[in-house]
């Protein structure tokens, strides 16, 4: 009877991580394709109820909150490593990219899309200071902070978007330039 009540909670604790990560990647999903992210959305696209969200996460705030520290932890990158630092950003740049443009288009209406933008632009200058942190620390205060400016501009949604979707590069070549413009940066 000890062994099926065992199996039963750890089947029940896997169904509910199960649920818990579905609940968060429709929360992710819902960023890039709504103008705002209500609860009502994610419990439709992770197929459970309101009630069901609220009782993983508690308010809409912390569901924001765990989507957003997913993000972070897809860039995931040791320091000192330019070019994995690359791969890494544009692999999400792949999946996540275009939303992330069209919610940068629709900030200035929109509070709530201003608010999520204003914290990936803070998470993407805490990645660059992160993963540049050896070339960062070498250089002076005013150098470091000019610097760090053009390292967030190299790696930006934005200049992804420019050679990818504007210029039409593939994704290996437009991550080259960008690791080349990296590269040229940081001499």
């Amino acid at each position: 009877m000890k062994l099926s009540r065992v199996y039963t909670q750890t089947a029940r604790a896997e169904s509910m991580a199960a649920t818990r990560q579905r609940i968060v990647e429709a929360t992710v999903a819902a960023f890039g394709e709504l103008p705002e992210v209500t609860l009502a959305d994610v419990a439709a696209r992770a197929e459970v109820s309101v009630q069901t969200v609220l009782r993983h996460f508690g308010n809409r705030d912390k569901l924001i909150a765990e989507a957003t520290s997913t993000l972070v932890e897809e860039r995931a990158t040791p320091a000192g490593d330019p070019a994995r630092a690359i791969r890494v950003l544009y692999d999400q740049y792949e999946r996540r990219g275009d939303a992330n443009v069209r919610l940068l288009g629709k900030e200035d209406a929109d509070p709530h899309v201003k608010r999520l933008m204003d914290r990936g632009r803070a998470v993407h200058r805490d990645w660059v200071t992160q993963v540049f942190a050896p070339a960062l620390d070498a250089r002076p205060p005013a150098a470091r902070d000019a610097l760090l400016d053009l390292l967030i501009v190299a790696t930006d949604v934005y200049t992804w978007k420019l050679l990818r979707r504007d210029r039409g590069l593939s994704r290996r070549l437009a991550a080259s330039r960008v690791k080349l413009l990296v590269d040229r940066v940081l001499q």
